[in-house]
């Protein structure tokens, strides 16, 4: 049964154009790749000569009737009139965005208004066909957005533009499938047992789904880490500093606040919308339990594939969203989210592409081009400003549609909140650098200047030891620019911190003597300190597989002027290798070097990892002889290799040591066989994932150069006569890469080496037979009972 409602029935005309209607439209001119070529030609030219182009399909869905909302276009259409099609599609204008585009169709042809979290962006489709007896040629890559509403939207609520559309109604998604399949001669033909059988198959899945099923496919994602509580005793605090760890702690909490909009716009709406719902049942409950772990619909340990999807999340009332309609509440959606994560997270608009960044970029002044690239701003557009604030439907020109926004800013209201917290914790501390981190912190919240805050960071001489603010740059996965809000909180470890002033005094020994060329090596290296902590409570980024060590901060003006320090969460370390790296060991390693595998190997490697992140190339003079670094220029790549280049170069740096007799000849077999059963660790973190990526990297590269063997019975050894020229044959190519800043070089290494070979495999599906815990997921019992 279907209803339909026509625009010649309605009793007023609303109808939006574009400020430049009086012209034929321009689309820009792609490759057949889908490219943009640079070029823009009139829509006439475009069908005329067949030219690539893009074009935004947006189909409404009723959860409540499974039905798709469809259009009948106008007769005045040059292809397909008066033919029963998509709920509103549009070409994207030469310069304009597909979100935006996509919004503003539905406003005009339909006469809703929705914000950008109702679309979801569920799959790119090619339409390549030839209409009007050759004289429309449609070559066309159509960007298919899926809006998720709870009821149909009352016909009478919409208002059609005549010029596009005479018609609408809603169909039964399972009945349109059906017509379209026999090629009905009043619908616009798509074929559903090609590409855009997505769209059927997409609804199918999320509302038959087999609720066992996904039940337990979720407890065995979350079996994967092992729960593990981190009761830390506060003895050697004052009593001051325990006043001071309660705003402390509750201040750390807003990283979480910020982050889970970091991660992506609808994110908050969602965690809010599975905490709310968990004991509604055995599933929402395992939803909720994972989504804590993940901070995101994406699973962090499964290369960032969804376990949620837009039916799972936050439901929305608009109610005015469309013309009033007497008895009606408003248009109720679904907050949207992709199954496949942005890789500009929420830091640029989810539409744009790095060739429209770089255009962008290129044309500001140096100064701008610097808070472009920055740690701490975000990218928007004016485009979508305008559309949210309903001031205008004028366009803004395309080379300036994007603009900055620092973090002081955009996460405003959240980071005042937390500097408020912490400057009532720098009044109560008596300790002298505690007290400088938390006030310039708190400065730097609301200043968006954090190079005081970071110089303090890096001084604090205190047993309450603080981490706090934008660090890591993991999440963008599109440049590798922006930083995501964090905190780790913890007790020093004084006994264990002396122990290890070592590497942290023979960082320009180990940059002197570096396996790449002379030329690239730093004349002058500071110092790291590196401070041993208990960790009491993190929060922000860190999400999934946890961190065992952090060497900050990552600016590189601080690295160059003052060096960095280096943390080690030791508590976390002995988690992850009594639960993790010991069940390893025994189903990866060979019987008779399993003895090897050690604790201290194990927790001097990861120092030694932090410390290298402080050596070799960051700021760099390219061939042309312009300054830059090596985040600039590797950009997407910086991340995993970095990883790797620590890992190696760590592994390097301890047998440099133990030649110079300042480390026992004892931790030698022990660290490569330790490190060994650390890549089957670290790789179970998944290839999207910085250090599992570079992990794997490292792994091929030993195992090619016969420094890992695998034995008969799928278990691995270290060759000892091999394990140090594969080594430093690799620390050597990955510090040159760097060096030289050879983006391409680093993009065809990790290619060749950073992916899932057959001996990883054979060993990940061991482990995943045995069962053994990816990872630990700690609770905090102390910060808890501060929290509730």
């Amino acid at each position: 049964m279907t209803t339909t409602f026509s625009s010649n029935a309605m009793a007023e005309e609303s109808q939006i154009q574009h400020s430049h209607s009086q012209q034929e439209e321009h689309f820009d001119v792609l490759t057949k790749d889908g490219v943009k070529t640079g070029i823009s030609k009139p829509r006439g030219q475009v069908h005329r000569d067949g030219d690539y182009h893009r074009a935004v399909h947006v189909w409404i869905f009723a959860e409540s009737t499974q039905q798709l909302l469809l259009q009948r276009r106008a007769s005045c259409k040059d292809s397909w009139p008066d033919l029963w099609d998509i709920s509103s599609a549009g070409h994207i204008s030469a310069g304009d965005s597909s979100l935006v585009t996509a919004r503003r169709e539905l406003e005009e042809e339909l006469g809703i208004t929705l914000p950008k979290d109702a679309f979801e962006l569920i799959f790119v489709f090619l339409q390549e066909c030839v209409t009007n007896n050759g004289k429309f040629i449609n070559n066309e890559y159509n960007d298919v957005y899926l809006v998720t509403t709870i009821d149909p939207i009352p016909l009478e609520a919409l208002t059609l533009q005549e010029t596009e559309v005479s018609a609408v109604k809603y169909i039964a998604y399972d009945e349109y499938k059906r017509l379209l399949a026999k090629e009905d001669s009043d619908y616009v033909p798509y074929d559903v047992h090609g590409q855009y059988g997505q769209l059927f198959d997409l609804i199918e899945k999320r509302y038959k789904e087999n609720t066992v099923a996904r039940s337990l496919t979720l407890q065995k994602q979350l079996s994967r880490y092992a729960p593990v509580s981190l009761n830390v005793e506060l003895t050697g605090l004052t009593d001051s500093d325990k006043e001071a760890l309660v705003f402390i702690v509750k201040a750390a909490s807003v990283m979480d606040e910020i982050f889970w909009l970091q991660s992506w716009y609808s994110n908050p709406a969602l965690r809010d919308w599975l905490k709310e719902h968990a004991d509604t049942s055995e599933l929402n409950k395992l939803k909720w339990s994972y989504y804590q772990i993940n901070k995101s619909p994406w699973s962090c340990l499964d290369d960032d594939e969804a376990f949620l999807t837009t039916a799972d999340s936050a439901i929305r009332l608009l109610s005015k969203a469309t013309r009033t309609v007497s008895e009606w509440k408003g248009l109720e959606y679904r907050a949207a989210f992709p199954i496949l994560k942005p890789a500009s997270a929420n830091f640029y608009p989810p539409d744009m592409d790095k060739m429209e960044f770089n255009l962008w970029n290129d044309s500001l002044a140096k100064d701008q081009q610097t808070e472009a690239t920055s740690f701490f701003t975000v990218i928007k557009r004016h485009s979508e400003f305008i559309l949210d604030s309903g001031l205008s439907n004028d366009k803004v020109a395309s080379s300036k549609d994007l603009y900055i926004v620092p973090y002081s800013q955009e996460y405003k209201s959240l980071l005042a909140k937390a500097a408020k917290l912490l400057h009532k914790a720098g009044d109560i501390t008596n300790s002298t650098s505690l007290k400088k981190l938390l006030h310039s912190k708190a400065d730097a919240f609301l200043s968006n200047d954090y190079y005081e805050s970071d110089i303090a960071w890096m001084e604090l001489d205190s047993k309450l030891d603080i981490t706090i603010g934008p660090y890591e740059t993991y999440e963008d996965k599109l440049f590798g620019y922006k930083a995501t809000f964090e905190a780790y909180i913890g007790i020093r470890d004084d006994e264990a911190t002396a122990q290890l002033k070592l590497f942290g005094d023979n960082l320009q020994l180990l940059e002197q003597n570096l396996p790449m060329d002379n030329a690239y090596k730093s004349k002058y290296v500071n110092a790291a300190p590196i401070r041993v902590i208990q960790l009491l409570y993190n929060s922000g980024d860190v999400k999934g597989p946890q961190t065992l060590a952090f060497n900050l901060p990552n600016d590189e003006r601080i690295v160059k002027d003052r060096g960095s320090s280096m943390v080690m969460l030791k508590n976390v370390s002995e988690a992850k290798f009594n639960h993790i790296l010991i069940p390893i060991a025994s189903a990866c390693v060979a019987e008779e070097q399993q003895e090897l595998v050690d604790f201290e190997s194990f927790f001097t490697h990861t120092i030694c990892h932090e410390c290298c992140h402080g050596i070799g190339p960051h700021t760099i003079t390219l061939p042309n002889g312009k300054e830059s670094t090596v985040r600039l220029e590797l950009q997407e790549f910086n991340s995993a290799l970095e990883e790797a280049k620590a890992d190696i170069v760590g592994l390097w740096a301890l047998r440099f040591l133990i030649s110079q007799d300042m480390l026992s000849e004892s931790l030698l077999k022990s660290m490569y066989v330790s490190f060994l059963a650390g890549c089957f660790r670290s790789v179970r973190f998944g290839l999207e994932e910085a250090h599992g990526k570079g992990q794997a990297l490292q792994f091929n590269w030993l195992y090619e150069k016969g420094a890992f063997v695998m034995h008969s019975e799928d278990k691995f050894s270290v060759d000892f006569s091999k394990i140090e020229g594969a080594v430093e044959g690799l620390s050597r190519e990955i510090l040159t890469i760097q060096a030289q800043g050879d983006k391409e070089a680093a993009g065809l290494f990790l290619k060749k080496y950073g992916v899932m070979t057959e001996p990883l495999k054979v060993a990940l599906e061991k482990l995943e037979n045995i069962q053994v815990p990816v990872d630990v997921s700690p609770t905090f019992p102390f910060a808890d009972k501060i929290l509730q």
